[in-house]
């Protein structure tokens, strides 16, 4: 290998923690990858890796080391690109990690015209509801609603996704429409279960710039955007849910927002993708994209 390829699977092996799986994003033998962090331990003249047989984790060294490389990776990737036909568009392929409503109702109806725009793009979207580790399922960038925690990847906020409180008219029929929170206590919502935790949400308003919450009371608990719908849509009570969530339901009068002066607190949303992609000029095109078409449909 030569020099930067002995930092790119340095750095990939600190990322995953794991020379295994290292060696599996980057195509190639355990025993390359192994003999390589070896090499360049010797190249520098310390220790970079401490080994268990359960984790790969950097020393002090390592840890800066680890920075340094990000840093030279990057410089070469845009000198290598440096002097590229500028009339010649981004290439290759592209791993998109999605929340499930939004890739099906927005970026799926979207693509045609983003693929149409570089055709020598191609994108692998996946829809899913959990937490992606990028590095470990060779991911290019995943779009995230909600607060982050610390993960070290490089992040791009988006925007916040605004949540609107809604009902059925058989419901509001029943039970009457409420006016502000104090009314909360006749009414019934359908209680909303985190799928990674099975916490129960609490019903969230804005009031004086603070966030107020109320547990709710509620015939009916459910753990995804599918049936937290299709139950406010059966009656059975009143619901939280990010507005382009139910743009259909409300235009045919399905649903109907109540409250709309005491909304839950906007959703950040953001856009991850590990130090080693931050160059990428495909990676760079969709994230534009992206944003664009969040801005103009949801936000």
């Amino acid at each position: 290998m030569d020099r930067i390829d002995l930092f790119r699977t340095f750095t990939r092996v600190v990322e995953c923690a794991s020379f295994t799986r290292a060696a599996d994003t980057l195509g190639l033998p355990r025993s390359s990858v192994s003999a390589a962090v070896i090499d360049l331990e010797a190249r520098v003249g310390a220790r970079l890796l401490h080994r268990t047989t359960r984790k790969v984790s950097p020393t002090q060294d390592g840890a800066a080391f680890y920075e340094r490389c990000l840093r030279l990776i990057a410089d070469v990737e845009e000198t290598e690109g440096l002097f590229r036909q500028t009339s010649v568009g981004p290439s290759g392929s592209l791993r998109i990690d999605v929340p499930g409503r939004i890739g099906r109702l927005i970026i799926a109806p979207a693509l045609p015209e983003f693929l149409a725009r570089h055709p020598q793009l191609d994108i692998e979207l996946r829809v899913t509801d959990r937490a992606v580790n990028l590095v470990e399922e060779s991911v290019d960038c995943v779009l995230r609603v909600g607060p982050l925690s610390d993960s070290g990847l490089i992040a791009r906020k988006i925007g916040d996704l605004p949540l609107i409180n809604v009902a059925s008219p058989g419901y509001l029929a029943r039970h009457g429409t409420p006016g502000t929170p104090g009314d909360l206590g006749g009414h019934l919502a359908v209680n909303y279960a985190s799928p990674s935790t099975g916490r129960v949400e609490d019903w969230e308003w804005v009031e004086d710039s603070e966030v107020r919450m109320l547990p709710m009371r509620a015939r009916v608990t459910v753990n995804s955007a599918e049936a937290y719908i299709a139950c406010c849509l059966a009656d059975l009570g009143l619901i939280q849910i990010p507005a382009y969530d139910v743009k259909r339901h409300l235009a045919a009068g399905e649903l109907v927002e109540v409250m709309p002066g005491h909304r839950a607190a906007a959703m950040p949303m953001t856009l991850l993708y590990p130090h080693r992609q931050h160059l990428s000029r495909r990676l760079q095109a969709f994230a534009d994209w992206l944003e664009q078409l969040l801005k103009r449909e949801i936000l």
